[in-house]
């Protein structure tokens, strides 16, 4: 059974790792297919949201130990 009814079971690594690819832009086409096949999406858009607003805070903890 194919579609929206199948679960998907896929590592918090990999998850973490197919978005770290993602925001570096650089995938194998093998890998991102692997990645469609096992990762759950509504995981990879949680890790992904996350990870941004880590990233912007990591920038705003940047700019304001540099400027003060």
């Amino acid at each position: 059974m194919t579609g929206p009814l199948l679960k998907r079971k896929g590592s918090l690594v990999g998850t973490v790792k197919a978005v770290l690819w993602g925001f570096l832009g650089v995938r194998r086409n093998a890998d991102y297919q692997n990645d469609i096949a096992k990762l759950n999406p509504l995981h990879l858009m949680a890790v992904g949201v996350g990870m941004a607003f880590l990233f912007v805070l990591a920038l705003i903890l940047l700019v304001n130990w540099v400027v003060g």
